[in-house]
């Protein structure tokens, strides 16, 4: 059976940008940070980025929170990240690997983190961006270095493998943590903790399915065909008798 959550020694953050939702999970224990981004808070239908970030801040004081800047220029990107990182102790900048012009970004992170900025570097899912980031961070500030495993997965290839070489790589950067970000399904908590990641960042819908953790697999098998029973029920579909089928049943009547 698996462990349970409370056992893992993964850190899980959770992902989002909906602040009610981010307070209901504040309340639990096993929640040690999140994470947002630009993305998820237009999701979340956020139009006030400043407003949005304090008011959270706020409220979670004694948690990592990481907040992305959202420029495309290396000058514009350090302004925000300084702005930023003024927010609050506890708030870590995102700062992408590149640009959309694929400009690597390492340059920009190693002077935030020289000086004492606390950087997320994200979007990562290449080994040799990995190798390139832990250097930039060396001798810096506590960092988090956020490799999308979820994406790596997407395009079919086993993300463990490649988290596994991300730690190695992160090995002499004691200050570097590695955050497994775009988690798919549950099991991806329990695949990052056994091979040592440090954090892990989860989606509201992911985290929802923590109760399952360890359900005996009949029970969850008959959960299953009674929901596929209900549902057809519901929807009042029927298959007409045939020609043939009315006749053997007025037989057998």
């Amino acid at each position: 059976m698996p462990k349970s959550v409370s056992e893992l020694k993964v850190k899980v953050f959770a992902d989002g940008a909906d602040i009610p939702s981010m307070l209901e999970l504040y309340r639990q224990p096993y929640i040690k940070g999140f994470t947002t981004n630009p993305t998820l808070m237009r999701k979340a239908g956020v139009t006030d980025y400043e407003r949005f970030a304090h008011e959270i801040l706020l409220q979670i004081r004694d948690r990592p929170i990481s907040f992305e800047v959202f420029a495309d220029d290396e000058i514009e990107m350090e302004r925000q990240a300084r702005k930023i990182a003024r927010w609050a102790s506890n708030v870590y900048v995102k700062i992408p690997v590149t640009n959309t012009r694929r400009e690597p970004m390492y340059n920009l992170i190693r002077r935030l983190s020289v000086d004492g900025i606390q950087v997320n570097a994200t979007a990562l899912l290449a080994l040799d961006q990995v190798g390139h980031v832990a250097k930039a961070l060396k001798g810096g500030a506590p960092s988090y270095i956020s490799v999308f495993a979820g994406r790596v997965a997407d395009t079919g290839r086993d993300p463990v493998p490649v988290m596994k070489s991300a730690l190695e790589l992160m090995a002499p950067e004691p200050n570097c943590q590695l955050v497994w970000a775009s988690p798919r399904e549950l099991l991806n908590i329990f695949q990052a903790d056994e091979i040592g990641c440090h954090i892990i960042t989860v989606t509201s819908d992911v985290l929802k399915k923590i109760p399952l953790i360890g359900k005996d697999l009949h029970d969850y098998s008959l959960e299953t065909v009674k929901m596929f029973h209900d549902d057809a029920a519901h929807s009042g579909y029927e298959l007409e008798l045939t020609k043939e089928e009315r006749t053997v049943g007025s037989l057998i009547s």
